[in-house]
């Protein structure tokens, strides 16, 4: 079984994932990581040195790879994966995806502590902030509510996070 993480930048992928796979025994993948391994360059370099239209072909390159594995995974996926070609479609057909929602002001007060890592709110200004992140998710949450499940994130420790995983997964 293959479950995939699906949400907004900041809304917990990486950290539930990690937890997640530890507690069900299951392989972690992390696709940026993947990417990033694959060539040799961090998410940022990629964007800076390729372009986003070179990331994101390889980026569905590397999830239909993953997706086709045998083993049980976790998967976290980038918060724009979703909305490129038919990325959702692939990730439903293959894997159990889980949308984790959180609010504006959840978002916020997270990604305004990790900008530099986030080449796509680095240089937006803390006043800015809201507003992207807004009308970025406006645009998203499209492709992410089409997840089989979804969990808000919103005021909840990593455990009772993964429980209600487990719990919507029956594992």
């Amino acid at each position: 079984m293959i479950i995939s993480l699906v949400g907004y930048m900041g809304s917990g992928k990486s950290h539930i994932s990690k937890i997640l796979s530890d507690e069900i025994n299951f392989k972690l993948l992390d696709l940026d990581r993947e990417i990033s391994k694959r060539l040799k360059m961090t998410i940022p370099e990629i964007f800076e040195k390729k372009g986003e239209i070179f990331f994101r072909k390889t980026e569905r390159e590397v999830l239909e790879e993953i997706l086709v594995t045998e083993e049980n995974v976790v998967l976290s996926l980038g918060g724009g994966t979703p909305a490129y070609y038919n990325n959702m479609e692939i990730i439903n057909l293959n894997s159990k995806s889980i949308f984790l929602k959180a609010n504006i002001g959840t978002l916020v007060a997270r990604l305004s502590k990790q900008k530099e890592k986030r080449p796509l709110v680095a240089k937006i200004s803390e006043e800015d902030l809201p507003e992207f992140i807004a009308k970025h998710l406006f645009e998203r949450n499209a492709f992410y509510s089409k997840s089989q499940f979804m969990i808000s994130t919103d005021g909840k420790n990593p455990e009772d996070i993964v429980l209600e995983i487990k719990e919507k997964l029956y594992l």
